[in-house]
């Protein structure tokens, strides 16, 4: 494991990027913003192009990745030795160009995507495009092959989620293998990132593919839950399960499972939910339903928060990183949806409180 040089060297680096992001007290600068070009000027400084509005939202998108990509290894590359989790995470972009690789393949595109460098962490031969079989050969997606290799039925769907579940428990194994003082905040963040993932997910295949309860259940994230993790939650909370699901050991995919089997449009049904904080609220004279685009809002706004109260609350341990790599995520997918949103002509503002995020 990395010593306390090492750790107080990448701690201060880690505060240096923080302080020049989009987080915290910076925010309020993106507020202003109406133009896709004053947001590039902002981000890019000098470096910012002169590009028609049609052609730079794309090619802002990239370079947005590209220098979250680049923050987050100039960090991880300062140990020798980077823990796996660490490792596992800068290969969140790898996990999300691999589905966008495979859309562009079923789709029959013959020019291979834009990938986000990621150095020496990188393990697809995206060179050997569009050929999955080479591309994979020898990394740990080859468990995709005969999905893959069946181009005939070939379901985007249904291999984005064994990704998911791959990366979800993955990163969780590479977890438990820290030393409990260097996982203390980020067990709970990931605790709480699959659990609500889990639960947007559920809304989302409810809401807009009709699924009935067994059939989201299947595309659920249930990694067993660490102990005493819903036992806080639950005490005093009586929510009806089945014999057999309350016999079993506690996942991550629980609060997901209990919404399966609520109402999407009687907000009564959800009172004592878990996540319910996380839901749109009602509004008077209009009807309700569950909107799971405000949820997720809701649930990644809690996360960044996790994640930024935990980044200097313990700064020299190695979930510190864990956080700094989560705070750079959450901002790359902001600057994004501005660009989204400016490029459609909505005010940097009216992004920022459609998302729910305070500026």
């Amino acid at each position: 494991m990395p010593g306390m040089g090492e750790r107080s060297y990448v701690y201060a680096k880690a505060c240096g990027i923080v302080g020049n992001s989009f987080i915290g007290k910076r925010l309020s600068k993106l507020g202003g913003l109406t133009r896709l070009s004053e947001l590039d000027r902002l981000v890019f400084g000098k470096d910012a192009r002169d590009l028609p509005e049609q052609e730079l939202l794309v090619d802002l998108e990239r370079r947005i990745i590209n220098r979250t990509a680049r923050q987050i290894i100039i960090i991880v590359d300062s140990f020798p030795h980077p823990p796996e989790m660490l490792v596992r995470l800068i290969r969140d972009f790898e996990y999300t160009d691999l589905k966008r690789v495979i859309a562009a393949a079923t789709a029959g595109e013959r020019n291979l995507p834009q990938i986000t460098d990621i150095g020496r962490f990188a393990t697809i031969n995206y060179k050997e495009y569009p050929h999955f079989s080479l591309m994979l050969k020898g990394t740990e997606f080859e468990f995709l092959l005969e999905d893959l290799l069946t181009p005939l039925d070939i379901k985007t769907m249904v291999i984005q989620n064994k990704l998911d579940h791959h990366y979800y428990f993955s990163l969780w194994k590479s977890m438990l293998r820290l030393a409990p003082a260097d996982r203390k905040s980020i067990e709970r963040i990931l605790s709480e990132e699959v659990s609500l993932r889990n639960a947007a997910w559920a809304l989302r295949m409810r809401t807009y593919y009709g699924m009935s309860e067994d059939q989201a259940g299947e595309y659920l994230v249930s990694i067993p839950a660490l102990k005493d993790y819903h036992s806080h939650w639950h005490r005093g909370r009586h929510l009806q399960r089945s014999s057999s699901r309350s016999a079993a050991k506690p996942t991550l995919a629980d609060d997901a499972q209990d919404s399966l089997s609520m109402a999407l449009d009687n907000p009564a049904d959800w009172e004592h939910w878990r996540w319910v904080k996380f839901l749109n609220p009602r509004l008077s004279g209009e009807a309700w339903a569950a909107d799971p685009r405000y949820f997720q809002n809701a649930a990644a706004e809690y996360l960044y928060t996790l994640a930024r109260h935990s980044f200097r609350l313990r700064p020299f341990s190695l979930d510190m990183v864990a956080c700094f790599i989560k705070l750079k995520l959450f901002e790359e997918d902001l600057l994004i949806s501005i660009a989204e949103g400016l490029s459609l002509g909505m005010p940097a503002q009216d992004i920022l409180d459609l998302l729910g995020v305070a500026s």
